[in-house]
């Protein structure tokens, strides 16, 4: 289905298994040499020299998919979209899609088509608005697709909690009257949060998520740079995770240091909070993983001033000290540079029992890196609430041409589906991808 056309706007041991770092007992001389260690003892390689290595997206060919292990089954659930980037999966099971993108116009414009970041992702005009997709005969495919919400501004999270309709603009949180089932939005929202966005507004991104009788809402801010080199002054309220009463008061930051936290959700066993974040550029291909981690109420993660724990980066070098000190370490590395959006816990119940409670993660891919790293949509395999083995491939092949940076497509979110199927939004192509098993 083409939609375009209808819109009016156009644990922590388990680190040393998520990436490729050595496992090796070393000494002490040899490991001051060649690595820097974190508290849990994970080796990190030193900063080294940054690569930038823009993807360029060519689209699916027709007939072809991303591939899934075997005993799995991957259908296109939508094409045509615009951008589509955050799913969220309503109560009844309708399934809301934001699409938006970073939009780049005059010297900004030129530069993306320079370095060719133009040719890794959409910068043109954003759609600014939300698509319902509804399954009524419950054969597992749409039938019912509308243009929900328009107007908004960069939408990202989405929400729905009592008689209102959430949605995360980059400038603001919005609140809309809304009755279960409806398949537009006609009344007129309000804002309840004023969310940072001036100037460089990097990560323009922010995600909701409510507590589980709907009393709180969290909201994730990404930095606005990549290690406040525009001033620290200009991050206030940003690279955080900030929660708030339903009506948008009682804001306090819950968590701080989080470069860019992206996807959220609540570990079905140990009911924390966890997030996926994506770390900063420029100190080499290997630094600074990526990662998810369960998120400490009042925890500091470092950023700008360190990674991974007390890894002092070097451009801050003896700035604060006392925030260094304080930083804690992430549960789970993901891979530098791979861009990790997507962050989803597998409630659902068709997929084989090793699945049951692992995280999904959605990886948009590198830039910051001399191969193309990411590009795919991973797993890692959770017992009592914590990671309990490697992360492996789950969906692959948006990679066409290694050597040439070629890419199909580019995976943002995921989300599990009433049905127990994985609903994988893939922004550079238009294209929701539904992964289910057997069949």
């Amino acid at each position: 289905m083409n939609i375009l056309k209808d819109l009016s706007l156009c644990t922590v041991f388990l680190l040393l298994f998520s990436c490729n770092f050595s496992n090796r007992t070393k000494t002490a001389d040899q490991q001051a040499d060649s690595v820097s260690l974190d508290s849990t003892g994970a080796e990190l390689p030193q900063p080294g020299k940054s690569s930038t290595n823009y993807s360029k997206v060519k689209g699916w060919p027709e007939g072809k998919t991303p591939v899934a292990p075997s005993g799995f089954t991957v259908t296109k659930f939508a094409d045509g979209l615009s951008n589509p980037r955050s799913i969220y999966v309503g109560p009844n099971g309708d399934v809301f899609v934001a699409m938006a993108n970073t939009e780049a116009k005059g010297t900004a414009k030129a530069k993306a088509i320079v370095s060719g970041k133009a040719k890794s992702q959409n910068l043109g005009e954003s759609s600014n608005s939300i698509v319902l997709f509804r399954d009524t005969n419950k054969d597992g495919k749409p039938d019912v697709t509308e243009i929900f919400l328009t107007g908004l501004n960069q939408p990202f999270g989405m929400l729905i909690a009592g008689d209102s309709f959430y949605v995360a603009n980059t400038d603001g949180l919005m609140a809309f009257p809304y009755k279960a089932g409806q398949t537009k939005i006609s009344g007129k929202g309000r804002k309840i949060l004023d969310l940072p966005a001036g100037g460089y507004n990097n990560h323009w991104t922010r995600n909701l998520i409510a507590n589980a009788n709907h009393s709180k809402i969290y909201i994730s801010v990404g930095s606005g740079s990549n290690v406040a080199e525009n001033g620290i002054e200009n991050e206030t309220r940003r690279a955080c995770i900030l929660e708030i009463n339903r009506d948008g008061s009682g804001e306090r930051i819950y968590a701080s240091g989080l470069r860019n936290p992206v996807g959220m959700d609540w570990n079905p066993e140990s009911e924390r909070l966890w997030t996926a974040v994506n770390e900063r550029d420029g100190l080499g291909d290997d630094l600074v993983p990526d990662y998810i981690t369960s998120v400490k109420e009042g925890g500091f993660y470092g950023w700008p001033y360190s990674y991974y724990g007390q890894h002092e980066d070097p451009r801050l070098k003896g700035e604060r000290p006392d925030l260094v000190k304080k930083a804690l370490v992430p549960d789970f590395q993901v891979g530098s540079h791979t861009a990790s959006l997507g962050l989803a816990f597998y409630d659902g119940k068709s997929f084989p029992e090793k699945y049951r409670n692992g995280a999904f993660i959605g990886q948009h891919g590198s830039w910051n890196h001399s191969q193309l790293v990411g590009y795919k949509v991973t797993f890692v395999p959770f017992k009592n609430g914590k990671p309990s083995g490697r992360m492996e491939d789950f969906l692959t092949g948006f990679i066409a041409d290694k050597e040439k940076s070629d890419v199909y497509g580019r995976p943002v979110s995921v989300a599990v589906l009433p049905d127990g199927s994985l609903l994988v939004s893939d922004d550079a192509a238009n294209t929701l991808w539904k992964v289910s098993y057997g069949g």
